[in-house]
């Protein structure tokens, strides 16, 4: 490959691509023992040996300066890109998800060195933005896709794109349905329903309390009903506890930190926010309830700007709505509970339905794959 171990720097900006960037560190190490990874990103890159030049914890201020202290955080994270291109030149660059950021990174990049590119979970131009094609294509050598509709958008536009398959296949590789008594958890009889509000504190403030609404009409029919909400960060708990303070299912719920895996196992649906968590949980074959509201400024532009038919992933995937959607004003306690009704009738349809989206993502193994394509690019180079 090269007289001196291979270096790859790998950048992302956000907790969800350092998440996905240890599995593929840890892939790409088995195949070349000696390689040396570099670059920005979190705890799931430093767990696997990767020499951190900048923290994404300082790419995600809170409060009232967040936007400033945001700007001078990215600026800086720049700044030091550019000077380890000088200083500490990589074989290959592989960019995950972040897209403001990375297409800025990658287009100086090509302008001053020839160092190969690969963006894996690469932006969602299929939903808006299609212009960031034409950017991904003048400074990408190849992109690992992770939907199965994308190929046929990159094949079009003439981008050397492979779909290597959705990482989530492989944290989620079987329906898992087992129960908490298993982990050791006590837990009472009854039909448990998870709520999950999102991770960001504006999508618990908007979601939760429509989702509360709904749980207390759920109540009044099905007594025996328990609520497990997922809280995201321990900033996110202090919120939802918050808003059960008093409220009248406060006593039905229980707050669960982390990810919602341990939901998935033991609830018979979800009521979730738009987003990847929804895929999640139709991978391990839970039939879930899709919610999300916005300001009405950003909802008129979201219709404007967004060509899809589906907001949530599993839709799209399927090429059919396998999830019900309540967006915006039907994302209502009487129109949440109204669905919910109807779906713990008919649980089994919706269990099967949701198969579908597993066999169209194929199997486990794209950080295997997204590795031999890195290793791949190196080689061509030398």
């Amino acid at each position: 490959m090269t007289c001196r171990s291979p270096h790859i720097m790998i950048l992302t900006g956000e907790p969800s691509g350092d998440f996905h960037a240890g599995p593929l560190i840890r892939q790409l190490k088995s195949m070349a023992p000696k390689i040396r990874i570099t670059g920005i990103g979190g705890p799931a890159m430093a767990d696997e040996g990767a020499q951190l030049f900048f923290n994404i914890d300082q790419l995600s201020a809170m409060g009232l300066i967040q936007v400033v202290k945001q700007f001078s955080s990215i600026k800086a994270a720049f700044s030091l890109f550019r000077k380890r291109l000088k200083t500490d030149r990589p074989d290959l660059v592989i960019f995950i998800d972040y897209p403001g950021f990375n297409l800025k990174a990658a287009g100086y990049l090509k302008s001053k060195y020839d160092v190969p590119t690969l963006y894996y979970i690469a932006p969602k131009v299929w939903a808006w933005n299609a212009a960031r094609l034409d950017k991904i294509k003048a400074c990408m050598d190849h992109v690992a896709l992770i939907l199965p509709f994308e190929p046929a958008i990159y094949k079009k536009k003439g981008i050397p794109a492979t779909y290597v398959g959705n990482p989530l296949v492989d944290e989620y590789p079987f329906a898992s349905q087992k129960t908490w008594e298993e982990q050791g958890e006590n837990i009472d009889a009854g039909s448990v329903i998870g709520l999950l509000p999102g991770s960001r504190s504006s999508e618990v403030l908007s979601l939760m309390p429509v989702m509360l609404d709904a749980a207390a009409r759920l109540l009044a029919s099905r007594p025996d009903i328990r609520f497990y909400i997922s809280a995201a960060s321990p900033a996110r708990k202090k919120q939802i506890m918050d808003l059960l303070d008093r409220h009248p299912v406060q006593e039905h719920c229980r707050i669960v930190g982390g990810r919602p895996k341990t939901i998935f196992e033991t609830a018979q649906m979800v009521i979730a926010a738009s987003g990847t968590v929804t895929l999640e949980a139709a991978l391990c074959q839970i039939p879930t309830i899709i919610i999300y509201k916005v300001s009405a400024l950003t909802y008129v532009l979201g219709k404007l700007l967004i060509k899809v038919k589906y907001a949530g992933l599993a839709n799209l995937i399927a090429g059919r709505q396998v999830m019900p959607e309540l967006l915006q004003h039907e994302a209502s306690g009487p129109k949440i509970h109204e669905a919910a009704e109807q779906m713990l009738d008919t649980l089994d349809i919706h269990v099967q339905n949701l198969g579908e989206v597993r066999r169209r993502l194929g199997s486990p193994g794209a950080p295997k794959r997204t590795a031999r394509i890195a290793l791949e690019l190196i080689r061509r180079k030398f």
